[in-house]
């Protein structure tokens, strides 16, 4: 995996993410789209094994559910194929589409 492809990753996942354990995915999986949804994945399920609102009256509340609904929406915007992944090409991806010269002519007056 290259730098540009682990700062992607680490920019996704958070910069506390383990570089070794993401090198060892993208060896696995050969995708950094698979490799963010994995590790996603995981920390949605492992979330959900824990109570998600916990509350003992005046002394403390806490409530995680937010963080489930915000990987859920990081996930199924990767689930997205028109998401762009720096190892994938977007769908319809044409790198030299709109670039080139146009020249204007002025059209004779009537």
């Amino acid at each position: 995996m290259d730098d540009a492809s682990r700062h992607w990753l680490l920019a996704t996942l958070g910069p506390a993410t383990d570089t070794a354990d993401l090198d060892t995915r993208y060896a696995r999986l050969h995708s950094l789209r698979a490799v963010a949804l994995e590790v996603l994945r995981e920390r949605r399920a492992s979330l959900l094994v824990q109570p998600l609102k916990v509350a003992l009256s005046g002394v403390v509340s806490l409530d995680t559910s937010g963080n489930v609904t915000a990987l859920d929406r990081l996930i199924a915007e990767l689930e997205d194929p028109t998401t762009p992944v720096p190892d994938e090409e977007t769908p319809g991806d044409d790198s030299d589409a709109g670039t080139g010269i146009l020249r204007l002519h002025e059209r004779p007056r009537r």
